[in-house]
């Protein structure tokens, strides 16, 4: 199964972790994921700073290389929301609770260009210590660190 997944993943944080996990667990040993990494001028829209493409690519590449996952793999630069996502051939892609509304819009703008529809897997939000969802903007605030462990509480 061929997979797709994006995003900034600046910092690198267990919920990342959570749906690169789905990610290679739905591509299967045979398959493949491609991954979109937003590029530097796409991140820059962000609401906090984030570190360079080649620094977050080889954060990625560092965590996929630990799991030793089966499946083969690619990261692409990824521009906008959809990436080649929606001119691509693929079987799925995995998304978060806050990114679903963006999976849905790929399918829609799919369907619109005449491309085949696909799945949408739906990741939970890996929840901090306090409940709340682990972000990168809550991390850089200094609110959790990269495992949603409270800053600054004993």
């Amino acid at each position: 199964m061929k997979v797709m997944v994006g995003g900034t993943f600046d910092p690198l944080h267990d919920g990342h972790r959570s749906l690169m996990r789905r990610s290679f667990e739905l591509a299967g040993k045979d398959g493949q994921v491609v991954i979109g990494l937003t590029t530097d001028s796409f991140a820059s829209r962000k609401v906090h700073a984030t570190r360079p493409f080649d620094t977050r690519k080889k954060g990625l590449i560092e965590f996929i290389s630990d799991q030793h996952f089966p499946a083969h793999w690619i990261v692409e630069p990824l521009n906008d929301r959809y990436g080649s996502a929606l001119e691509a051939d693929f079987d799925a892609i995995v998304v978060s609770e806050e990114t679903l509304p963006v999976g849905v819009e790929i399918n829609k703008l799919r369907r619109e260009r005449g491309k085949k529809k696909v799945d949408i897997h739906q990741i939970t939000c890996v929840l901090a210590e306090d409940g709340r969802w682990i972000s990168s903007t809550r991390i850089w605030r200094g609110e959790i660190d990269e495992h949603g462990r409270l800053i600054g509480k004993k």
